[in-house]
C-alpha cells in the first residue's frame, strides 16, 4: 500500500514537473504581448532586479518570474549590457535575453544632406539627444584636429549620408565616420576622373563638386554644370556663380543678393576673382563629386534659372543675354 503511494506521488510529481516545464516553455518562447515598440534603457551597473522592474514598470513583462528563471537557467545574470534597447512586437522571452546578452543595442540615425555647411551639420549634431555632446566649444580647427587630420578647412569635407549609432556616441564619432567617408568616395572619384581636367588636387575637384551642388538640385543638370564650370576654368574667365558669393558674405546675406555683393571683393566673389575659391562652400554629394570629375562635354559657358528648378544653357553672351532677359522678366511678372 505504501509502495503504491510511493508510486503514485512519483507520478504526480513527474506531471507536475513535466507540466511546469512545458508552462516555462510556452511562457519564453511566446510573442511579448505589446503592439507598439517599447524602449528601455540599462545603464551600468543594473542589477538583475533593476532590470526586471524596469521591463515591468513598462509593461513588458507581465509574469518576470518566467524571464528571472531564464536568466538563471542561461546563467545569465552577469552577462547583462547596458545600453538602450528597443523591444518590438512579436519579440519572445528568449529573443530579449539573447538581444541584451549580446549588447543589440537600439539603432538611432541622423541624415547629412546634400549641400549643408558645416554649421548645420554641428547644429543638427548638438541637437541629437542620444550622441553625447563634446564639440560644443569647439571651432572647426579644433574638431578638425581632434578628427586627427590637422587645422584643415571643415567646410565641405563630411559626406551626406544616413548615420546609424547607439546611444552614448559621441557627436566627434559621427564627424570622424563622415570625413573618412567623404575620403573615400572622393579619392575613388579622383583616381577614375577624366582626362584633361583643369583640377589638380582631390581637393580642389571637392571645392567644383559643392559649387555644383549648391548651383542644382536636378540630377541631370549637374554634368551639364560641371561642363561650364570645367570649360570656363580651361579658358581662365571668372566663374560668376553666386552660391560662391552668398558663401563669402556669411551671415550678411539676408536672402536677397545685390549688385554691390557682387562687386565686393572677398576670396570667395568669383565675380572679381578667376579660379576656384579656396574651400568648398557645402557638402556635395556623390552625384556632384561625380559630376565635378566626369563633366559632360559641349560648347555651353553660360547658364540662367528658368525659375522652374532648371537652366537654360548657351554658348555665346549674347544668347545668354537673350536668356537673362527673357526669364527675368518673367520673374518681375510673378
Amino acid at each position: 500500500m505504501i509502495l503504491r503511494w510511493i508510486g503514485l506521488g512519483t507520478v504526480l510529481i513527474s506531471f507536475g514537473l513535466g507540466w511546469a516545464w512545458m508552462a516555462y516553455e510556452s511562457a519564453i518562447d511566446s510573442a511579448i504581448n505589446t503592439e507598439q515598440p517599447v524602449n528601455f534603457e540599462i545603464n551600468k551597473g543594473d542589477s538583475l532586479k533593476r532590470v526586471v522592474t524596469n521591463l515591468v514598470s513598462k509593461d513588458v513583462l507581465t509574469k518576470p518570474f518566467y524571464f528571472n528563471v531564464l536568466v538563471r537557467f542561461e546563467n545569465a545574470a552577469g552577462r547583462l549590457k547596458a545600453g538602450m534597447y528597443r523591444v518590438l512586437p512579436g519579440m519572445t522571452l528568449r529573443q530579449l535575453l539573447a538581444m541584451i546578452i549580446q549588447g543589440k543595442e537600439r539603432q538611432f540615425s541622423l541624415v547629412f544632406i546634400e549641400g549643408w555647411t558645416f554649421d548645420r551639420i554641428l547644429k543638427v549634431l548638438s541637437e541629437t539627444p542620444q550622441l553625447t555632446q563634446t564639440l560644443n566649444d569647439k571651432s572647426p580647427e579644433d574638431i578638425m584636429e581632434l578628427i586627427g587630420v590637422g587645422k584643415q578647412h571643415a567646410e565641405g569635407r563630411f559626406f551626406p549620408d544616413t548615420y546609424f549609432f547607439t546611444k552614448g556616441t559621441t557627436d566627434l564619432q559621427i564627424l570622424k565616420r563622415a570625413y573618412y567617408k567623404m575620403e573615400q568616395a572622393l579619392n575613388l572619384e579622383w583616381e577614375n576622373r577624366a582626362d584633361g581636367l583643369p583640377l589638380r588636387t582631390p581637393f580642389e575637384a571637392l571645392i567644383l563638386a559643392s559649387i555644383v551642388e549648391k548651383e542644382t538640385a536636378q540630377a541631370d543638370e549637374r554634368p551639364i554644370i560641371a561642363g561650364v564650370f570645367t570649360r570656363r576654368l580651361q579658358k581662365s574667365m571668372l566663374l560668376q556663380t553666386d552660391p560662391t558669393v552668398i558663401y563669402g558674405m556669411g551671415k550678411h546675406f539676408n536672402g536677397n543678393l545685390r549688385r554691390k555683393d557682387l562687386r565686393a571683393d572677398t576670396p570667395y566673389n568669383t565675380y572679381r576673382r578667376k579660379g576656384l575659391p579656396p574651400t568648398p562652400i557645402a557638402m556635395p554629394g556623390a552625384d556632384s563629386i561625380y559630376a565635378a570629375l566626369h563633366p559632360k562635354k559641349g560648347n555651353s559657358l553660360y547658364f540662367v534659372a528658368r525659375g522652374d528648378g532648371n537652366h537654360v544653357f548657351s554658348s555665346t553672351l549674347k544668347d545668354h543675354n537673350r536668356a537673362v532677359a527673357l526669364f527675368q522678366k518673367k520673374k518681375k511678372r510673378r
